[in-house]
């Protein structure tokens, strides 16, 4: 096969226009993928997956019949649009992209130019990480940044948004990019496509903006982390800021319903009632000590093994419980807890006169258990019944063990 030295690259119509959504092409090759068939347009609106921005989808139509465009990638200049059905070379078509998705996209790119310009005018910081995710978008920065800090550039790059800036993208001619300072995480010497919003940033990037800031709406920063000596930070733009103020209101509705307070009391209820369900488990942990002690007085001392299953004590009452226990018995004592038949039970067990370490794999196969400890005390979990352990331990003779 000769070489394809006439086939045309693909005219990328997002370079003159990012809020053409719609469009006419005709069909150059369609090629056979394992995911389905890649159809290569002589012009598109649909960007390619690159950039940290995900690619477009919708649908391209040729009269009664339309595919979707499930993926965008560019492969030597040629746009590959993955489509499901194949459509023969030469046809014309129209294409459709899915406006809600590129309009998400474009706000939250442009955000994070400007969040990142401001970001690297005011401390210095490089962006060494970006993505543009469903529900936010994600920026590394190769410095820490404290809160205050990332609240000022917050509200900075919220104040661009209001300024409604021209946002300019343009491929410079070499002399001219040559004189330009300009952000970029590669080394890059020709065909150069900046975007520059002014007084704010300017930025090496091959993706499709919005042509002012105010387009963008609002830029929040929801979380940010620690990350390979930088920060991680996850930011929401535009329509996904207003869903996630939904999200918050109706939580703080439902928070301040339940707590009877208003919302702007919501915080100071909530420090309250943790401090009461503090007390309250001070409390009932006090209260359980005091019934594991009363129910070790009431149990009869005995030559043999004690063996008491529990459903009410915490871990730290049954420990009590069989600190009670073991100067009660000639064996061991064990109290089986937090459990049943169907879900198995925890076990603690104490003894003054067996050593319990060797003898906790002779105990654990006797109740289908696992676990070990010190000589004095073992715990661990078991599955058998509680008929069978019940039974296991109160006739066991663990002495010599």
């Amino acid at each position: 096969m000769q070489e394809r030295e006439d086939l045309k690259l693909t005219e990328r119509i997002y370079y003159q226009d990012s809020h053409c959504f719609s469009f006419d092409a005709e069909v150059i090759e369609c090629l056979e993928k394992k995911q389905g068939h890649a159809l290569i347009l002589d012009r598109t609106a649909f960007f390619p997956e690159g950039g940290g921005q995900p690619a477009d989808t919708g649908t391209l139509t040729a009269g009664e019949a339309s595919v979707q465009v499930k993926d965008v990638r560019d492969s030597d200049g040629r746009i590959l649009h993955l489509v499901s059905e194949p459509v023969e070379a030469g046809t014309v078509v129209h294409g459709q992209l899915n406006v809600l998705r590129r309009l998400q996209n474009m706000q939250s790119h442009s955000g994070e130019h400007i969040f990142s310009g401001i970001a690297h005018q005011l401390y210095g910081v490089e962006n060494v990480g970006f993505h543009v995710g469903e529900d936010s978008v994600i920026i590394d920065f190769d410095k820490e940044l404290t809160s205050d800090e990332l609240e000022n550039i917050e509200w900075k790059a919220n104040e661009a948004v209001r300024a409604n800036l021209p946002v300019r993208a343009w491929l410079p001619e070499p002399d001219e990019l040559a004189a330009i300072d300009y952000r970029s995480k590669l080394e890059l010497t020709h065909d150069v496509r900046l975007v520059e919003i002014p007084g704010m940033d300017i930025c090496a990037c091959c993706a499709p903006h919005v042509s002012f800031t105010g387009e963008v709406g609002c830029i929040r920063v929801v979380e940010f982390m620690r990350h390979r000596g930088g920060i991680r930070i996850f930011l929401v733009l535009g329509m996904q800021a207003l869903e996630l103020y939904h999200s918050y209101k109706k939580n703080l509705a439902e928070a301040s319903a339940l707590l009877s307070v208003p919302r702007t009391e919501t915080a100071e209820a909530v420090k309250k009632l943790m401090a009461e369900r503090d007390r309250l488990k001070q409390r009932n942990a006090e209260l359980n000590i005091a019934m594991a002690k009363q129910k070790a007085e009431q149990i009869p001392e005995t030559e043999g093994n004690i063996c008491i299953f529990d459903e009410q004590l915490d871990e730290p009452a049954v420990r009590e419980l069989v600190n009670g226990l073991t100067p009660k018995c000639g064996g061991i004592a064990a109290v089986f807890f937090g459990g049943s038949d169907e879900t198995g039970y925890r076990y603690i067990i104490g003894s003054r006169n067996v050593n319990l370490r060797q003898a906790s794999k002779e105990i654990n196969a006797g109740i289908s258990g696992r676990g070990g400890g010190k000589p004095e005390m073992i715990q661990g979990s078991a599955t058998a019944s509680g008929k069978v352990i019940e039974a296991f331990i109160t006739s066991g003779t663990f002495k010599n063990s």
